[in-house]
Protein backbone atom coordinates (compact mmCIF):
# COMPACT_ATOMS: atom_id res chain seq x y z
CA UNK A 1 0.00 0.00 0.00
CA UNK A 2 1.67 3.22 -0.96
CA UNK A 3 2.03 5.56 1.55
CA UNK A 4 0.38 9.30 1.46
CA UNK A 5 4.04 11.05 0.62
CA UNK A 6 4.01 8.05 -2.28
CA UNK A 7 0.40 9.26 -3.80
CA UNK A 8 1.77 13.35 -3.53
CA UNK A 9 5.02 11.81 -5.81
CA UNK A 10 3.06 10.39 -7.76
CA UNK A 11 0.37 12.84 -8.52
CA UNK A 12 3.43 15.75 -9.01
CA UNK A 13 4.97 13.07 -11.84
CA UNK A 14 1.36 13.22 -13.68
CA UNK A 15 1.02 16.75 -13.51
CA UNK A 16 4.32 17.70 -14.41
CA UNK A 17 4.27 15.30 -17.58
CA UNK A 18 0.85 16.17 -18.27
CA UNK A 19 2.75 19.81 -18.95
CA UNK A 20 5.43 18.73 -20.98
CA UNK A 21 3.04 16.89 -23.21
CA UNK A 22 1.02 19.43 -23.89
CA UNK A 23 3.50 21.58 -25.42
CA UNK A 24 4.16 23.44 -22.75
CA UNK A 25 6.21 27.00 -23.85
CA UNK A 26 7.71 28.22 -20.33
CA UNK A 27 10.44 25.89 -20.85
CA UNK A 28 12.20 27.68 -17.58
CA UNK A 29 8.87 27.63 -15.71
CA UNK A 30 8.43 24.27 -16.14
CA UNK A 31 11.96 23.28 -15.22
CA UNK A 32 11.15 25.68 -12.05
CA UNK A 33 8.13 23.12 -11.66
CA UNK A 34 9.79 20.54 -11.91
CA UNK A 35 12.39 21.95 -9.18
CA UNK A 36 10.13 22.94 -6.91
CA UNK A 37 8.22 19.55 -6.63
CA UNK A 38 11.43 18.06 -6.06
CA UNK A 39 12.49 20.79 -3.33
CA UNK A 40 9.39 20.00 -1.82
CA UNK A 41 9.15 16.05 -2.08
CA UNK A 42 12.97 15.43 -1.14
CA UNK A 43 12.32 18.00 2.25
CA UNK A 44 15.13 19.62 1.30
CA UNK A 45 15.77 23.57 2.04
CA UNK A 46 16.99 24.44 -1.70
CA UNK A 47 17.56 23.31 -4.98
CA UNK A 48 19.29 24.23 -8.13
CA UNK A 49 19.10 22.87 -11.95
CA UNK A 50 22.30 23.43 -13.55
CA UNK A 51 22.74 23.07 -17.76
CA UNK A 52 25.90 21.79 -19.14
CA UNK A 53 27.84 24.08 -21.57
CA UNK A 54 30.49 21.55 -23.13
CA UNK A 55 31.99 24.09 -25.48
CA UNK A 56 32.77 26.13 -21.85
CA UNK A 57 33.05 23.23 -19.79
CA UNK A 58 31.15 24.61 -17.49
CA UNK A 59 27.48 24.15 -15.50
CA UNK A 60 25.31 27.32 -15.60
CA UNK A 61 22.48 28.10 -13.38
CA UNK A 62 19.12 27.50 -14.66
CA UNK A 63 16.70 27.77 -11.77
CA UNK A 64 18.23 28.11 -7.90
CA UNK A 65 14.92 28.01 -5.34
CA UNK A 66 15.71 28.62 -1.74
CA UNK A 67 16.16 31.89 0.26
CA UNK A 68 19.67 32.05 -1.78
CA UNK A 69 18.66 31.19 -5.50
CA UNK A 70 18.74 35.05 -6.56
CA UNK A 71 22.66 34.92 -5.44
CA UNK A 72 23.43 31.31 -6.53
CA UNK A 73 22.65 32.03 -10.60
CA UNK A 74 25.28 34.94 -11.03
CA UNK A 75 28.09 32.00 -10.76
CA UNK A 76 29.43 28.96 -12.92
CA UNK A 77 30.68 25.82 -12.14
CA UNK A 78 33.47 23.74 -13.92
CA UNK A 79 33.11 20.24 -15.56
CA UNK A 80 34.49 18.26 -12.18
CA UNK A 81 34.30 20.86 -10.23
CA UNK A 82 32.38 20.58 -6.87
CA UNK A 83 29.42 17.42 -6.17
CA UNK A 84 26.89 19.00 -9.37
CA UNK A 85 30.29 19.29 -11.54
CA UNK A 86 31.61 15.73 -10.29
CA UNK A 87 28.21 14.65 -10.83
CA UNK A 88 28.17 15.62 -14.93
CA UNK A 89 31.78 14.55 -15.35
CA UNK A 90 31.11 11.39 -14.19
CA UNK A 91 27.29 10.64 -15.11
CA UNK A 92 26.44 9.63 -11.86
CA UNK A 93 24.14 10.41 -9.06
CA UNK A 94 25.44 10.38 -5.70
CA UNK A 95 24.34 11.13 -2.70
CA UNK A 96 26.87 13.45 0.58
CA UNK A 97 25.63 13.34 3.69
CA UNK A 98 28.26 15.61 4.82
CA UNK A 99 29.31 18.04 2.48
CA UNK A 100 31.44 19.84 4.29
CA UNK A 101 34.01 16.97 4.54
CA UNK A 102 33.51 15.65 1.39
CA UNK A 103 36.58 17.12 -1.19
CA UNK A 104 34.49 17.58 -3.82
CA UNK A 105 32.31 20.41 -2.31
CA UNK A 106 32.80 24.11 -4.01
CA UNK A 107 33.17 25.45 -0.72
CA UNK A 108 33.55 29.24 -2.21
CA UNK A 109 29.99 29.79 -3.55
CA UNK A 110 28.76 28.91 0.15
CA UNK A 111 30.98 31.51 1.41
CA UNK A 112 30.45 34.30 -0.63
CA UNK A 113 26.38 33.69 -0.30
CA UNK A 114 26.60 33.16 3.35
CA UNK A 115 25.35 29.60 3.14
CA UNK A 116 26.24 26.66 4.42
CA UNK A 117 25.78 23.04 3.02
CA UNK A 118 25.25 19.85 4.91
CA UNK A 119 23.80 17.79 2.97
CA UNK A 120 23.23 17.23 -0.90
CA UNK A 121 21.82 15.07 -3.62
CA UNK A 122 23.28 15.45 -7.37
CA UNK A 123 21.71 13.87 -10.54
CA UNK A 124 22.79 14.19 -13.94
CA UNK A 125 19.89 14.70 -16.29
CA UNK A 126 20.78 12.91 -19.99
CA UNK A 127 19.58 12.61 -23.17
CA UNK A 128 20.26 9.37 -24.97
CA UNK A 129 22.70 8.48 -21.71
CA UNK A 130 24.74 12.13 -22.54
CA UNK A 131 24.79 15.10 -19.08
CA UNK A 132 23.35 17.63 -20.07
CA UNK A 133 23.07 18.85 -16.61
CA UNK A 134 22.49 18.41 -12.86
CA UNK A 135 19.27 18.33 -10.44
CA UNK A 136 20.87 19.01 -7.13
CA UNK A 137 18.85 19.49 -3.92
CA UNK A 138 20.50 20.84 -0.65
CA UNK A 139 19.94 20.23 3.32
CA UNK A 140 17.41 18.17 3.84
CA UNK A 141 15.59 19.73 6.96
CA UNK A 142 15.69 18.74 10.45
CA UNK A 143 19.42 17.99 9.82
CA UNK A 144 18.02 14.67 8.39
CA UNK A 145 19.94 12.53 5.80
CA UNK A 146 18.72 11.71 2.41
CA UNK A 147 18.25 8.40 1.66
CA UNK A 148 18.73 5.91 -1.11
CA UNK A 149 15.01 6.33 -1.68
CA UNK A 150 15.09 9.77 -2.20
CA UNK A 151 17.72 9.93 -4.81
CA UNK A 152 15.85 7.23 -6.75
CA UNK A 153 12.48 9.51 -7.52
CA UNK A 154 15.31 12.58 -7.77
CA UNK A 155 16.16 10.61 -10.84
CA UNK A 156 12.86 10.70 -12.12
CA UNK A 157 12.51 14.10 -11.63
CA UNK A 158 15.41 14.24 -13.84
CA UNK A 159 14.54 12.15 -16.98
CA UNK A 160 11.36 15.06 -16.78
CA UNK A 161 13.75 17.93 -16.84
CA UNK A 162 15.64 16.10 -19.62
CA UNK A 163 12.28 15.08 -21.81
CA UNK A 164 11.28 18.88 -20.98
CA UNK A 165 14.34 20.15 -22.33
CA UNK A 166 14.02 17.82 -25.54
CA UNK A 167 10.54 18.75 -26.05
CA UNK A 168 11.54 22.70 -25.81
CA UNK A 169 14.58 21.93 -27.97
CA UNK A 170 12.32 20.29 -30.66
CA UNK A 171 9.72 23.15 -30.27
CA UNK A 172 12.11 26.03 -30.84
CA UNK A 173 13.56 24.17 -34.19
CA UNK A 174 10.33 24.19 -35.27
CA UNK A 175 9.04 27.51 -34.36
CA UNK A 176 13.00 29.14 -36.53
CA UNK A 177 11.84 27.13 -39.01
CA UNK A 178 8.29 28.69 -39.46
CA UNK A 179 9.74 31.90 -38.52
CA UNK A 180 12.31 31.90 -41.13
CA UNK A 181 9.82 30.43 -44.10
CA UNK A 182 7.46 33.50 -42.54
CA UNK A 183 11.09 35.94 -42.67
CA UNK A 184 11.62 35.01 -46.84
CA UNK A 185 7.86 34.89 -47.60
CA UNK A 186 8.36 38.18 -45.80
CA UNK A 187 11.06 39.30 -47.68
CA UNK A 188 14.34 37.24 -49.35
CA UNK A 189 16.88 39.62 -48.36
CA UNK A 190 16.18 39.68 -44.43
CA UNK A 191 19.13 37.91 -42.88
CA UNK A 192 19.57 36.77 -39.47
CA UNK A 193 21.56 38.21 -36.24
CA UNK A 194 24.32 35.30 -35.45
CA UNK A 195 25.06 36.17 -31.80
CA UNK A 196 25.87 34.62 -28.57
CA UNK A 197 27.27 38.11 -27.34
CA UNK A 198 25.99 39.32 -24.08
CA UNK A 199 26.64 43.06 -25.77
CA UNK A 200 24.50 42.20 -28.61
CA UNK A 201 21.48 40.45 -27.12
CA UNK A 202 21.22 43.27 -24.88
CA UNK A 203 21.08 45.39 -27.73
CA UNK A 204 18.76 43.08 -29.72
CA UNK A 205 16.23 43.67 -26.83
CA UNK A 206 16.59 47.28 -26.55
CA UNK A 207 16.09 47.03 -30.80
CA UNK A 208 12.98 45.23 -29.97
CA UNK A 209 11.38 47.49 -28.05
CA UNK A 210 12.74 50.41 -30.07
CA UNK A 211 10.50 48.86 -33.27
CA UNK A 212 7.57 49.39 -31.55
CA UNK A 213 7.65 53.16 -31.98
CA UNK A 214 7.39 55.12 -35.24
CA UNK A 215 10.74 57.85 -33.47
CA UNK A 216 13.41 57.64 -35.91
CA UNK A 217 16.38 55.70 -34.94
CA UNK A 218 20.12 56.40 -35.50
CA UNK A 219 22.94 53.00 -35.69
CA UNK A 220 25.85 53.63 -34.97
CA UNK A 221 29.20 51.80 -35.03
CA UNK A 222 32.47 50.57 -37.58
CA UNK A 223 31.78 49.84 -41.10
CA UNK A 224 31.15 46.26 -41.30
CA UNK A 225 29.69 45.72 -37.76
CA UNK A 226 26.28 44.74 -39.04
CA UNK A 227 24.01 48.23 -38.56
CA UNK A 228 21.86 46.99 -41.56
CA UNK A 229 21.01 43.78 -40.05
CA UNK A 230 19.66 45.40 -37.07
CA UNK A 231 17.60 47.75 -39.39
CA UNK A 232 16.20 45.26 -40.79
CA UNK A 233 15.22 43.45 -37.55
CA UNK A 234 13.65 47.08 -36.28
CA UNK A 235 11.36 47.39 -39.41
CA UNK A 236 10.78 43.13 -39.10
CA UNK A 237 9.46 43.84 -35.65
CA UNK A 238 7.63 46.93 -36.42
CA UNK A 239 4.12 47.26 -36.95
CA UNK A 240 4.93 48.49 -40.64
CA UNK A 241 6.64 44.28 -40.98
CA UNK A 242 4.00 44.04 -43.73
CA UNK A 243 5.31 47.43 -45.89
CA UNK A 244 8.17 48.00 -47.95
CA UNK A 245 11.72 47.92 -46.57
CA UNK A 246 14.04 50.48 -48.72
CA UNK A 247 17.77 50.48 -48.43
CA UNK A 248 19.64 53.45 -49.96
CA UNK A 249 23.36 54.05 -49.38
CA UNK A 250 24.56 58.03 -49.18
CA UNK A 251 28.12 57.40 -50.35
CA UNK A 252 27.65 55.11 -53.00
CA UNK A 253 25.98 57.86 -55.25
CA UNK A 254 27.34 61.65 -56.64
CA UNK A 255 24.87 64.39 -54.93
CA UNK A 256 22.76 64.97 -58.66
CA UNK A 257 21.57 61.25 -58.81
CA UNK A 258 21.82 60.83 -55.11
CA UNK A 259 18.52 63.54 -54.82
CA UNK A 260 17.00 61.82 -57.83
CA UNK A 261 17.54 58.03 -56.27
CA UNK A 262 15.87 59.81 -52.67
CA UNK A 263 13.00 61.70 -53.59
CA UNK A 264 12.48 60.77 -58.10
CA UNK A 265 12.36 63.01 -60.59
CA UNK A 266 10.16 63.43 -63.50
CA UNK A 267 10.25 63.20 -67.11
CA UNK A 268 12.78 66.19 -69.19
CA UNK A 269 13.69 67.43 -65.32
CA UNK A 270 17.70 66.72 -66.78
CA UNK A 271 19.86 64.67 -69.21
CA UNK A 272 18.73 61.08 -69.67
CA UNK A 273 15.51 61.54 -67.33
CA UNK A 274 13.12 60.38 -70.24
CA UNK A 275 10.54 59.10 -68.07
CA UNK A 276 8.74 59.83 -64.73
CA UNK A 277 10.30 57.94 -61.61
CA UNK A 278 9.77 57.21 -58.18
CA UNK A 279 12.07 57.66 -55.70
CA UNK A 280 13.19 55.84 -52.53
CA UNK A 281 10.94 57.77 -50.27
CA UNK A 282 7.94 57.05 -52.18
CA UNK A 283 8.69 53.73 -52.63
CA UNK A 284 9.20 53.40 -48.86
CA UNK A 285 5.80 54.97 -48.25
CA UNK A 286 4.15 52.96 -45.11
CA UNK A 287 7.28 51.14 -44.68
CA UNK A 288 10.95 52.01 -43.54
CA UNK A 289 13.70 53.78 -45.33
CA UNK A 290 17.28 52.66 -44.50
CA UNK A 291 20.33 55.73 -44.95
CA UNK A 292 22.85 54.19 -44.33
CA UNK A 293 26.50 56.23 -44.26
CA UNK A 294 23.94 59.14 -43.11
CA UNK A 295 27.07 60.98 -42.38
CA UNK A 296 28.26 61.30 -45.82
CA UNK A 297 25.05 62.99 -47.06
CA UNK A 298 25.33 66.48 -48.84
CA UNK A 299 25.17 69.30 -46.81
CA UNK A 300 22.63 70.66 -49.66
CA UNK A 301 20.34 67.34 -49.71
CA UNK A 302 20.20 67.27 -45.50
CA UNK A 303 17.62 70.55 -45.76
CA UNK A 304 15.57 68.47 -47.66
CA UNK A 305 15.70 65.40 -45.78
CA UNK A 306 14.71 67.37 -42.29
CA UNK A 307 11.62 68.29 -44.48
CA UNK A 308 10.36 65.11 -44.51
CA UNK A 309 11.14 63.98 -41.68
CA UNK A 310 9.48 67.00 -39.77
CA UNK A 311 6.50 67.19 -42.53
CA UNK A 312 6.84 64.19 -44.32
CA UNK A 313 6.41 65.77 -47.82
CA UNK A 314 8.71 66.90 -50.64
CA UNK A 315 8.56 67.61 -54.38
CA UNK A 316 10.32 65.37 -57.47
CA UNK A 317 13.03 66.64 -58.97
CA UNK A 318 11.51 68.80 -61.68
CA UNK A 319 8.36 69.09 -60.17
CA UNK A 320 6.50 71.67 -58.24
CA UNK A 321 3.82 69.04 -57.11
CA UNK A 322 4.14 67.93 -52.83
CA UNK A 323 4.11 64.20 -52.42
CA UNK A 324 3.22 63.24 -49.07
CA UNK A 325 4.84 59.89 -47.74
CA UNK A 326 4.17 58.23 -44.13
CA UNK A 327 8.17 56.79 -43.75
CA UNK A 328 10.00 55.32 -40.76
CA UNK A 329 13.75 56.79 -41.05
CA UNK A 330 16.52 54.64 -39.65
CA UNK A 331 19.85 55.51 -40.41
CA UNK A 332 23.29 54.40 -39.78
CA UNK A 333 26.97 55.99 -39.76
CA UNK A 334 30.65 54.94 -39.02
CA UNK A 335 31.65 59.08 -38.26
CA UNK A 336 30.92 60.70 -35.47
CA UNK A 337 27.95 63.02 -36.09
CA UNK A 338 28.58 65.51 -33.09
CA UNK A 339 31.86 66.43 -34.55
CA UNK A 340 30.59 66.94 -38.09
CA UNK A 341 28.04 69.25 -36.62
CA UNK A 342 30.83 71.19 -34.87
CA UNK A 343 32.53 71.31 -38.10
CA UNK A 344 29.57 72.53 -39.63
CA UNK A 345 29.47 69.19 -41.89
CA UNK A 346 26.65 68.00 -40.83
CA UNK A 347 23.38 69.87 -39.82
CA UNK A 348 22.69 69.85 -36.64
CA UNK A 349 18.83 69.91 -36.96
CA UNK A 350 19.10 66.77 -38.54
CA UNK A 351 21.49 65.58 -35.99
CA UNK A 352 18.86 65.99 -33.36
CA UNK A 353 15.90 64.42 -35.49
CA UNK A 354 17.67 61.52 -36.49
CA UNK A 355 19.49 60.97 -32.88
CA UNK A 356 16.28 60.30 -31.39
CA UNK A 357 16.77 56.73 -30.35
CA UNK A 358 20.70 55.97 -30.69
CA UNK A 359 22.04 52.45 -30.78
CA UNK A 360 25.78 51.80 -30.55
CA UNK A 361 26.78 48.32 -32.02
CA UNK A 362 30.52 47.11 -31.08
CA UNK A 363 32.58 45.83 -32.75
CA UNK A 364 33.58 42.15 -33.46
CA UNK A 365 37.03 42.27 -31.21
CA UNK A 366 34.63 43.85 -28.20
CA UNK A 367 32.32 40.15 -28.51
CA UNK A 368 34.89 37.73 -29.21
CA UNK A 369 31.38 35.22 -28.11
CA UNK A 370 30.83 35.84 -31.24
CA UNK A 371 33.58 34.79 -33.46
CA UNK A 372 33.35 31.30 -33.70
CA UNK A 373 29.81 31.60 -34.08
CA UNK A 374 29.99 33.58 -37.08
CA UNK A 375 32.63 31.80 -38.63
CA UNK A 376 30.77 28.15 -38.78
CA UNK A 377 27.68 29.92 -39.57
CA UNK A 378 29.57 31.45 -42.78
CA UNK A 379 31.13 28.26 -43.70
CA UNK A 380 27.83 26.39 -43.81
CA UNK A 381 26.20 28.80 -45.79
CA UNK A 382 29.50 28.74 -48.46
CA UNK A 383 30.20 25.07 -48.22
CA UNK A 384 26.93 24.87 -49.73
CA UNK A 385 27.01 27.91 -52.51
CA UNK A 386 31.05 26.72 -53.65
CA UNK A 387 29.68 22.73 -53.43
CA UNK A 388 32.26 21.79 -51.11
CA UNK A 389 32.48 19.75 -47.84
CA UNK A 390 34.56 20.97 -44.80
CA UNK A 391 34.29 19.09 -41.46
CA UNK A 392 35.70 22.41 -40.46
CA UNK A 393 38.20 24.86 -39.21
CA UNK A 394 42.05 23.73 -37.46
CA UNK A 395 42.82 24.18 -34.26
CA UNK A 396 45.71 26.62 -35.74
CA UNK A 397 42.86 28.56 -38.22
CA UNK A 398 40.69 29.13 -35.05
CA UNK A 399 43.49 30.07 -32.88
CA UNK A 400 44.01 32.83 -35.45
CA UNK A 401 40.62 33.85 -35.63
CA UNK A 402 40.11 34.30 -31.95
CA UNK A 403 43.57 36.42 -31.68
CA UNK A 404 43.11 38.67 -34.79
CA UNK A 405 41.13 42.16 -34.44
CA UNK A 406 39.25 42.28 -37.16
CA UNK A 407 39.59 45.42 -38.08
CA UNK A 408 36.73 45.05 -40.84
CA UNK A 409 34.36 43.15 -38.41
CA UNK A 410 31.78 40.88 -39.58
CA UNK A 411 32.09 41.88 -43.27
CA UNK A 412 35.69 40.99 -42.93
CA UNK A 413 35.34 37.74 -41.44
CA UNK A 414 32.75 36.97 -43.91
CA UNK A 415 34.98 37.32 -47.10
CA UNK A 416 37.92 35.73 -44.87
CA UNK A 417 35.51 32.05 -44.74
CA UNK A 418 34.41 32.94 -48.25
CA UNK A 419 37.89 33.11 -49.61
CA UNK A 420 38.81 30.12 -47.37
CA UNK A 421 36.25 27.93 -48.87
CA UNK A 422 36.99 28.53 -52.76
CA UNK A 423 40.98 28.14 -51.75
CA UNK A 424 40.84 25.57 -49.15
CA UNK A 425 41.85 22.12 -50.41
CA UNK A 426 42.15 20.10 -46.91
CA UNK A 427 38.94 18.80 -44.71
CA UNK A 428 39.92 21.05 -42.13
CA UNK A 429 40.46 24.97 -43.15
CA UNK A 430 43.83 25.83 -41.62
CA UNK A 431 45.48 29.83 -40.99
CA UNK A 432 46.80 29.48 -44.55
CA UNK A 433 43.29 29.44 -46.04
CA UNK A 434 42.38 32.79 -43.77
CA UNK A 435 45.00 35.08 -45.46
CA UNK A 436 45.28 36.94 -41.82
CA UNK A 437 48.12 38.26 -40.37
CA UNK A 438 49.16 40.19 -37.10
CA UNK A 439 46.92 39.52 -33.98
CA UNK A 440 46.34 40.72 -30.72
CA UNK A 441 49.12 42.19 -28.44
CA UNK A 442 51.74 39.97 -26.82
CA UNK A 443 50.33 40.14 -23.04
CA UNK A 444 46.87 38.79 -24.62
CA UNK A 445 48.20 35.88 -27.11
CA UNK A 446 48.22 33.23 -24.27
CA UNK A 447 49.52 30.10 -25.40
CA UNK A 448 45.58 28.92 -25.29
CA UNK A 449 43.82 31.20 -27.70
CA UNK A 450 40.49 29.15 -27.50
CA UNK A 451 37.48 30.70 -27.03
CA UNK A 452 37.30 30.32 -23.16
CA UNK A 453 41.01 32.01 -23.02
CA UNK A 454 39.80 34.90 -25.67
CA UNK A 455 36.70 36.03 -23.58
CA UNK A 456 38.90 35.75 -20.46
CA UNK A 457 41.70 38.34 -21.95
CA UNK A 458 38.57 40.84 -22.96
CA UNK A 459 37.44 40.35 -19.57
CA UNK A 460 41.03 41.15 -17.59
CA UNK A 461 41.61 43.86 -19.91
CA UNK A 462 37.88 45.41 -19.43
CA UNK A 463 37.64 44.87 -15.99
CA UNK A 464 41.20 46.44 -15.31
CA UNK A 465 39.74 50.10 -17.34
CA UNK A 466 37.07 50.27 -15.15
CA UNK A 467 38.99 50.08 -12.40
CA UNK A 468 41.55 52.52 -13.39
CA UNK A 469 38.57 54.62 -14.05
CA UNK A 470 37.60 54.57 -10.88
CA UNK A 471 41.06 54.62 -8.85
CA UNK A 472 41.02 51.08 -7.77
CA UNK A 473 38.15 51.45 -5.92
CA UNK A 474 36.31 48.28 -6.00
CA UNK A 475 33.02 49.40 -4.51
CA UNK A 476 32.77 52.30 -7.40
CA UNK A 477 34.51 49.82 -9.72
CA UNK A 478 31.36 46.93 -9.65
CA UNK A 479 28.71 49.62 -9.62
CA UNK A 480 29.85 50.61 -12.85
CA UNK A 481 30.23 46.87 -13.60
CA UNK A 482 26.72 46.68 -12.30
CA UNK A 483 27.79 43.62 -10.61
CA UNK A 484 28.32 42.57 -6.86
CA UNK A 485 31.84 43.75 -5.44
CA UNK A 486 32.00 40.34 -3.96
CA UNK A 487 32.18 38.95 -7.48
CA UNK A 488 34.49 41.85 -8.90
CA UNK A 489 37.32 40.32 -5.94
CA UNK A 490 36.83 37.15 -7.66
CA UNK A 491 36.88 38.30 -10.95
CA UNK A 492 40.17 40.38 -10.03
CA UNK A 493 42.18 37.22 -8.50
CA UNK A 494 40.50 34.39 -11.59
CA UNK A 495 41.76 36.84 -14.18
CA UNK A 496 45.26 37.80 -11.98
CA UNK A 497 44.35 41.21 -12.85
CA UNK A 498 46.74 43.64 -11.09
CA UNK A 499 47.50 47.30 -11.86
CA UNK A 500 49.56 48.40 -14.79
CA UNK A 501 52.96 50.03 -13.49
Amino acid sequence: MLSKIDVNKFHTLIEINSLINSNYRDIHGLLSRIMESATLLSCAEASSLLLLDREKGALFFEVALGYKGKDVKKYTVKLGEGIAGWAAQKNKSLIVNDVQNDKRHLSIIGEEINYKSKTIMAVPMRIKDDCIGVLEVINKKDDADFLQDDLEWLEIFANQAALAIVNAKNMEEARSKIETLESRIQSDQYHKIITKSPAILEKMEIIDRVAKTDSSVLLLGESGVGKELFAERIHFKSARKSAPFVRVNCAALPEGLLESELFGHVKGAFTNAIANRKGRFELADGGTLFLDEIGDLPLSLQAKILRVIQERKFEKVGSDITITVNVRIIAATNKDLEEQVQKNEFRGDLYYRLNVLPVYIPPLRQRPEDIMELAHFFLENFMKETKKQFDGFSREALDLMLSYLWPGNVRELQNCVERACVIGKDKLIGPNDLFLKGGLDEPARADKRDLKNAVSAFKSGFIRKVLDENNWNQTEAARALAIQRTYLSRLIKELNITPKE
